[in-house]
C-alpha cells in the first residue's frame, strides 16, 4: 500500500482512508485517479487487516467528476476513456463496507460513484449534480438502474434530464444519503460509525455485504454492460467526426 500522487491511503486501525487528491482539478477523475481508487479497492479487498473502507475528497470539494481536459482530448489520445469501466466493476464488486464522507460538491461520477457505497454521510454544504445529458453522455456505472431504486423514478428522470442540482438535504430525504453533518463534523462522524463496524468479525462484515449486494449485483452488471455499449458509441462517433 502507497500513497500516489493523486490518492492519499490511510488507515486508522482497521478502516482504510481513500482521500482523492487533485485539489488542483477539485478532484476530478482522470485516467490515473481512476487507476488508483480501482487498485487501492483491490488492496483493501485483499488485505485482512483492513474492515472498512472510506471514501472522501481532499479540500472543500468531493469530486468534480470526470475530468473534461481529459474527454476534450479524447480524439488525440482515445485509450484515455478505457479507465473508467474497470473502476466501476470494481466499485460494484467490492465486498466490504464501503462509506464515503462527501465534502462538498459531487458531479457525475462524484455522484455515480456513491450509489456502489454502504453508507454516505454529506456535509451539509454538499451537492449533487448529473450533467450528463447535457455533456451529450449518457448515465454511467449503472446509475441508470441504481438512481431510480435508490430516489425513486421520476426523481431519477428529472435529475438525470435536467442536470439540477441536489441539495444535502434533499440527497438526505431521498435517500441517496444517510445523514447530514456539519463540515467540521464530517470526517469524524463517518470515522466513528467506520470504527463501530470494524469491531464486528470480518467474515461477518464481508458476508452481509455480499448478501446485501447479491440480489441485485446480475442487473448492476448488465446495466453497466448497457451503459459502456452507449459510451463506447459516443466516444467513436466523436474521435471520428471531422
Amino acid at each position: 500500500m502507497a500513497d500516489n500522487q493523486v490518492l492519499r491511503i490511510e488507515d486508522d486501525g482497521a478502516v482504510r482512508v481513500l482521500t482523492l487528491d487533485r485539489p488542483e482539478a477539485r478532484n476530478a477523475f482522470n485516467g490515473e485517479l481512476y487507476e488508483a481508487v480501482r487498485v487501492a479497492l483491490g488492496e483493501a479487498a485483499a488485505d485482512d487487516s483492513v474492515t472498512v473502507c472510506v471514501l472522501t475528497g481532499a479540500g472543500d470539494i468531493f469530486s468534480a467528476g470526470q475530468d473534461l481536459k481529459v474527454l476534450a482530448g479524447l480524439k488525440d489520445d482515445p485509450a484515455a476513456a478505457r479507465y473508467f469501466d474497470p473502476f466501476a466493476r470494481a466499485l460494484a464488486a467490492f465486498d466490504k463496507p464501503l462509506l464515503a464522507a462527501v465534502n462538498g460538491a459531487a458531479v457525475g461520477v462524484g455522484t455515480t460513484m456513491l450509489l456502489h457505497c454502504d453508507l454516505v454521510l454529506v456535509a451539509e454544504t454538499a451537492r449533487f449534480k448529473l450533467p450528463f445529458v447535457a455533456l451529450g453522455l449518457v448515465p454511467e456505472a449503472a446509475s441508470s438502474l441504481l438512481l431510480p431504486a435508490v430516489v425513486g423514478a421520476q426523481a431519477a428522470a428529472f435529475y438525470l434530464l435536467t442536470g439540477e442540482w441536489m441539495e444535502a438535504d434533499e440527497a438526505v430525504a431521498r435517500g441517496l444519503a444517510w445523514k447530514a453533518c456539519a463540515p467540521e463534523r464530517l470526517l469524524d462522524e463517518t470515522l466513528d460509525v467506520a470504527r463501530r463496524i470494524a469491531t464486528a468479525p470480518l467474515e461477518a462484515v464481508r458476508n452481509t455485504k455480499r448478501l446485501l449486494r447479491a440480489a441485485r449485483s446480475d442487473a448492476v452488471t448488465a446495466a453497466m454492460d448497457r451503459e459502456v455499449a452507449h459510451l463506447d458509441d459516443i466516444v467513436r462517433r466523436f474521435v471520428a467526426a471531422p
